[in-house]
């Protein structure tokens, strides 16, 4: 991947993740954008979405409806020869990640076995 491109993803994230927490309500949940990953001919951006507290679906279906409204707030700050049309994804890094710890800290609670004398 390109450096402009990788420097145009980060720009993308930063600005929709603005527009997502500043323009919409989410009634108890934490709605973050984790990345963006746009085509090199910049027509597609697919939208990669963390949901914190409560279930997913709803919010990604929201921001798929909003789409539009969602891409031209963003484009008023980000001028692009081409703008992507977005597509929101969920992403559940963080629910995994949260469980790989709670998992291994159950883990820890295990007995173990006694440690060996080194000589």
């Amino acid at each position: 991947m390109s450096h402009r491109l990788n420097r145009v993803n980060e720009l993308l994230k930063r600005e929709i993740g603005s527009v997502v927490q500043r323009d919409y309500e989410w009634h108890g949940k934490l709605v973050t954008i984790s990345a963006v990953e746009v085509t090199q001919d910049l027509k597609e951006g697919k939208v990669w979405t963390s949901v914190l507290g409560g279930d997913a679906a709803p919010v990604i279906d929201k921001l798929n409806r909003e789409h539009g409204s969602i891409q031209s707030k963003v484009m008023k700050r980000v001028v692009l020869k081409s703008t992507p049309v977005l597509r929101f994804v969920h992403d559940a890094s963080a629910v995994r990640g949260v469980d790989i710890v709670n998992l291994l800290d159950e883990v820890d609670k295990l007995p173990k076995a006694p440690e060996e004398d080194a000589e």
